[in-house]
């Protein structure tokens, strides 16, 4: 069954589902263009990869010693005597863990250039949150809108800090096009919790007509096929909704989950 809420489901913007949903997003909408385009464009999918460093409180480490290895047994005593050109380190450290997170990312190229015509994002935790991540995400942004090719920026979390757009009227999701020819300029469609989401055009180079992309139906297509309904309304929406979105909300929770 499709997800029980008319727009996007803020079941889905917890730590617990979001990231899944994020990765089965982008092929579906990779499938989705790619039988409207082709044959006179290819569709691909890439990644951004993000590493984390963890703070001191977080921080685990990489390759601990095996526990079962003997400490001081008689026979590695007498190796470590016999073999003087092995020299003891006068210190001992430890090398801290890190998080390599990879975002996928649709990309849309000429097909007989190579040339890229479009980029097509899906907004994750790691771009919102002020940061190395987010800097990161925003150099890469900046890129595309310094290029010729269009961007289509997909923003369905309410939480964190949206990249830079002006004249955004206040809103929980939001949609950008911004189309290579017409910036600074960009298409905008700011959605509130109860809104469906939209069909959105996906640009190409003229004189090609647009790509349309069905949001919701793929948001739809996700839930059933994920079986989400089974696990995320064991968790809160995040952030948490008020007092009012909850009233709303508390209508389409399956009444198992409620």
């Amino acid at each position: 069954m499709p997800s029980p809420f008319p727009g996007m489901n803020p079941y889905l913007e917890q730590d617990d589902a979001w990231h899944d949903f994020h990765e089965r997003f982008m092929p579906l909408v990779a499938d989705r263009i790619a039988s409207q385009v082709d044959p006179r464009y290819i569709v691909k999918i890439d990644e951004h990869v993000f590493i984390h460093e963890f703070s001191a409180d977080e921080r685990r480490f990489l390759g601990r010693a095996d526990i079962s290895v003997a400490r001081g047994s008689p026979a590695a005593g007498a190796a470590r005597r016999t073999a003087a050109a092995v020299l003891d380190a006068p210190a001992a450290g430890y090398v801290p863990a890190v998080d390599v997170e990879r975002l996928a990312f649709v990309e849309i190229r000429d097909r007989r250039q190579r040339q890229l015509v479009a980029v097509i994002e899906l907004l994750s935790p790691a771009n919102k949150r002020p940061g190395g991540d987010r800097d990161q995400y925003l150099a890469t942004r900046h890129e595309v809108l310094s290029s010729t090719a269009h961007l289509v920026e997909i923003d369905l979390l309410r939480g964190g800090q949206r990249p830079p757009i002006e004249a955004l009227p206040p809103c929980d999701y939001c949609v950008l096009v911004s189309r290579c020819e017409t910036r600074p300029r960009v298409g905008l469609w700011p959605l509130q919790l109860h809104d469906r989401l939209p069909v959105i055009p996906i640009p190409l180079r003229q004189p090609d007509p647009d790509a349309q992309l069905d949001l919701q139906s793929i948001l739809d297509d996700i839930y059933d096929n994920a079986r989400y309904a089974t696990y995320v309304y064991d968790g809160s929406p995040e952030p948490p909704l008020t007092a009012e979105q909850q009233a709303w909300a508390r209508q389409f929770v399956p009444e198992s989950q409620a």
